[in-house]
């Protein structure tokens, strides 16, 4: 079978690796970040995930913890020797990946709010005052804000 011209054409020039591809391939799966979302709110047992993440199979479990903990996001740690069993955490990796989800959480719930002509149903609020918080990219070097405006001429660094 023929590969399309643009896939001949792109592996042919060596294209720069692109990280969302990357991310993709490690935590694309809905039952990848459902697993991880469970495991922001600390250590959990296999069984325990089970019960946590409606329709996921064992199977499918095993597979998608084994894969998290090659990938550096998930820990497993064994609380039982015979039979061996495990407590499963989050790296660092993992807890960062926190932050993606509920950005990505928020941005469903904005869309599902618009669709009905509601307000967003998720986010996360300031303690203090209760107003919703946002996501805003933030330079370090010139310690200012960067609008969505300005961030055309961005590139992967």
């Amino acid at each position: 079978m023929r590969q399309p011209a643009r896939r001949q054409e792109r592996q042919l020039r060596q294209d720069p690796p692109n990280p969302l591809v990357d991310a993709v391939a490690q935590v694309g799966d809905r039952w990848s970040l459902l697993v991880v979302d469970d495991l922001l709110a600390g250590p959990r047992r296999f069984g325990e995930l089970l019960d946590d993440i409606d329709g996921l199979a064992p199977n499918i479990l095993s597979r998608r913890l084994k894969q998290l903990e090659a990938d550096g996001v998930v820990v497993a740690e064994p609380y039982s020797r015979r039979p061996l069993r495990h407590t499963y955490r989050l790296t660092a990796a993992g807890d960062e990946l926190g932050g993606v989800l509920r950005l990505l959480a928020r941005w469903a719930s904005a869309r599902q709010g618009s669709e009905r002509g509601g307000p967003a149903a998720v986010g996360l609020a300031h303690e203090t005052c209760g107003t919703a918080l946002e996501a805003k990219w933030y330079c370090p070097t010139c310690a200012v804000p960067v609008d969505d405006e300005a961030t055309t001429d961005l590139h992967w660094v």
